[in-house]
């Protein structure tokens, strides 16, 4: 088998250069893929040609992306498909292909063409549509559901049939002894298709994950493995392997894989078949077009193209009409629903490949999927102004439910936990962390960049009613939200308010958004609380109607608090500035717990007046003992610089780093009963001399000769403090200066009082 790199390096620079161009129009790269080989290859041209190895790729090409078109197929939205969606699915296949049969066999043609044809003229490409409908921000309305809907029923249905007419093909005769042979063999290929699907894969899939034994590289070879064996399940029961490979898809999916692995693995489907093999099956697939039906069957083209377009759009408004949103509406989704694509076309290719049609009809084929889908954004535009126009384009917004979280921190999951009771949540989130802390609470997550849109639909964003956005970061925040309320027109935008209130009010003004929890929130520092444990989550009763703002300016009266929801019968609601309050609300509160007044000994007393440096940067030591003399002289009466050549003398002496990343520098001054403590954390780290690793925690302090005895219980109070499970990430992470002060008090150790030692501390 001769194989030609330069070959295989040309085609796949046209289809890639073609497609490029066809998506920039605003069309499926297939389309350009077709054209591209029609134009240059045989047909016209003549520049590229086909040989066996392109055609291997091919096969394999097809069979991947059945595999990739199975697993974006989500078998849930076939089930939860509307009336019209079903309506519009039946008129959309049903009419196109009964015309375009009899006008088959109205010219002369063969019974197996004549069903080629009105399969293929039946198909609906689910691409087509998505990109579309985002361009015409129409992915919240009716129509746009319908439409959704109905491609899937279209293009399930229409796999089913292919595989009974290659079960007949192979079978020779439709005689009724060979149709119930044909009919046994699928039953029997589905049925066990579905035990192993259902049954099977789940189990071994978490087996192989809980393992830990096969990486993602391991794990897509063994989903390919899986494919083909559904392939030659198919091949064996007179079938085709695009149908074993379509199935496999179906199964292997969230059930099978888990969530995030499922959405890795179905990328990497994508980008090997969409990025390298399926193109070359497009492209070869152009070569085969004969030009010659211009000449010889110009009518049988142009009448396949006009029933094709007609029998879609007229069968889908007519079946359409039961559902009482009126024939102009039935209309529209039916010229939306005119595209074809690559289901038509591999199956228009398997067909000829197999004898089963001739080239003629296979290029009458590939021109009736240009010429429809090329009219898809004219006549659906023009469909959608008409309505729009007459009042009678119906935004979906009551039938929208749920919550798109941007944003999968402490405080982000603790709202999706609450929400997620009563509607469906989904966080979006780039944090591997964040993400996987998500998954093992139970939290639906999709990784990623919000600021795309594809992942954001991914995310659902267009069937979601509220949209969250709470990143911490104001910009992201204020992009994500313009992104979600233009491109997918998400009724309630809730966007965190960080503080900054002139910013913040425009970006509400502007997009009629609402303030997330009713008023401004510090979010690192809730994240903080909530993943140390320093929260309570408690319900507030309303006795009055109050205002959202009200409410939240009165709970912070008492202490830290943080309004979440609100739980209204049954219902939980997200709670923000714009949120109706009633009589017998119950709003779900985050609160900061009341320390009761305990007692606390000297030490702790000392810490919670202690100053505090927080550094960002990283400093040299002379630098930081400069800093650190600066807070403390004015407490003990002395000048900053002595006391800073004090503390440089002493280093000097002994190293005072206790442990790796913790120092505690310390002098004795003259005078007596003084005693002063100094807490300090660098990020970025000191470094202190002959340390290998930079000091990020520091106790520094500073004592008279008298007070000997408690500086050994200072000490012996910071090696237990620092000895605290995850001392060291919790003192890195704390958001603030007074979150490590309350880190130190909240330490378990032994205490030694003296008379009076009590303290409230908040």
């Amino acid at each position: 088998m001769e194989f030609s790199i330069l070959n295989l390096l040309l085609v796949l620079l046209a289809a890639w250069l073609a497609g490029l161009l066809a998506t920039r129009l605003g069309y499926p790269s297939v389309l350009g893929e077709l054209l591209a080989g029609i134009v240059l290859g045989p047909p016209l041209l003549g520049l590229l040609h086909g040989s066996e190895a392109l055609a291997v790729l091919a096969e394999v090409g097809i069979i991947l992306m059945m595999l990739y078109i199975g697993m974006e197929i989500d078998p849930k939205e076939l089930s939860k498909a509307s009336k019209g969606g079903l309506l519009a699915a039946a008129g959309g296949f049903i009419t196109p292909f009964v015309l375009c049969y009899l006008l088959v066999v109205a010219f002369g043609g063969s019974t197996m063409a004549a069903i080629f044809v009105g399969v293929a003229a039946g198909v609906t490409s689910l691409a087509t549509k998505s990109r579309i409908l985002v361009d015409l921000k129409l992915l919240d309305t009716r129509i746009a559901h319908v439409m959704m809907a109905g491609a899937l029923m279209a293009d399930t249905v229409s796999l089913i049939i292919f595989a009974g007419i290659i079960g007949v093909a192979e079978a020779g005769s439709l005689s009724m002894s060979n149709l119930g042979i044909v009919a046994l063999k699928a039953v029997a290929f589905f049925g066990v298709a579905a035990l192993a699907g259902l049954k099977l894969l789940p189990p071994l899939m978490r087996k192989v994950q809980v393992g830990g034994w096969l990486g993602r590289t391991g794990t897509f070879t063994l989903l390919l493995l899986i494919t083909l064996v559904f392939a030659e399940g198919a091949e064996l029961a007179g079938l085709h392997s695009i149908l074993g490979a379509f199935l496999a898809g179906l199964f292997l999916r969230e059930s099978a894989l888990g969530h995030t692995q499922a959405k890795e693995l179905m990328h990497l489907v994508r980008d090997a078949s969409l990025g390298f093999l399926a193109p070359i099956f497009f492209v070869t697939a152009g070569f085969a077009v004969s030009l010659d039906v211009f000449s010889t069957d110009l009518a049988l083209l142009v009448g396949v193209v006009g029933l094709a377009t007609v029998g879609k759009i007229v069968g889908t408004a007519l079946f359409y009409l039961p559902t009482g949103f009126g024939w102009r509406e039935g209309l529209t989704i039916g010229a939306g629903m005119n595209g074809r694509g690559a289901v038509e076309i591999i199956v228009a290719q398997i067909g000829l490949s197999m004898g089963l049609i001739s080239q003629e009809i296979f290029s009458i084929l590939v021109f009736m999927a240009i010429a429809t889908t090329a009219t898809v954004p004219l006549l659906l535009k023009w469909g959608v102004d008409w309505l729009r126009n007459r009042g009678e384009l119906v935004r979906s917004t009551a039938d929208r439910e749920g919550v798109l979280i941007i944003g999968a921190g402490p405080t982000a999951r603790a709202l999706a936990e609450v929400l997620q009771r009563t509607q469906p949540v989904t966080l979006v989130d780039r944090n591997v962390e964040h993400c996987d802390r998500a998954e093992a609470e139970g939290l639906t997550v999709v990784r990623g960049n919000a600021l795309d849109e594809d992942l954001l639909a991914e995310a659902g964003a267009a069937a979601m009613r509220y949209a969250v956005t709470m990143t911490g970061n104001a910009e992201v925040d204020a992009l994500v939200a313009q992104r979600l309320r233009t491109v997918f027109l998400t009724p309630e935008v809730l966007v965190l308010d960080p503080g900054s209130e002139e910013g913040h009010r425009t970006l509400l003004d502007h997009l009629k958004a609402s303030t997330l929890f009713a008023g401004a929130t510090d979010l690192p520092d809730w994240d903080y609380r909530i993943d140390h444990q320093r929260i309570e989550r408690t319900g507030v009763e309303l006795e009055r109607v109050l205002a959202p703002e009200v409410l939240f300016a009165e709970l912070q009266e008492q202490r830290s608090s943080l309004p979440l929801a609100i739980r209204r019968g049954e219902q939980y609601l997200p709670f923000h500035g714009k949120s109706t309050l009633e009589d017998g609300d119950r709003v779900i509160v985050l609160q900061v717990p009341e320390l009761p007044t305990v007692s606390f000994d000297r030490f702790d007393r000392l810490v919670a007046d202690a100053p505090i440096l927080d550094i960002e940067q990283s400093v040299d030591l002379d630098d930081f003992f400069d800093m650190a003399a600066s807070a403390l002289a004015p407490r003990l009466d002395v000048e900053a610089d002595r006391l800073a050549s004090a503390f440089r003398r002493r280093e000097a002496s002994s190293s005072t780093v206790l442990l790796p990343g913790l120092a505690i520098p310390h002098v004795t001054i003259a005078g007596e009963g003084r005693f002063e403590v100094l807490l300090a954390r660098c990020r970025d780290g000191i470094q202190f001399p002959g340390q290998r690793e930079a000091v990020h925690a520091a106790f520094v302090l500073v004592t008279t000769d008298d007070e000997r005895t408690f500086h050994l219980r200072a000490l012996s109070a910071i090696a237990k403090i620092v000895q605290w499970p995850d001392f060291e990430q919790k003192w890195l992470t704390a958001p603030d200066a007074e979150a490590l002060r309350r880190l130190v008090l909240g330490a378990s150790r032994r205490r030694i009082f003296e008379v009076d030692d009590t303290l409230a501390v908040n």
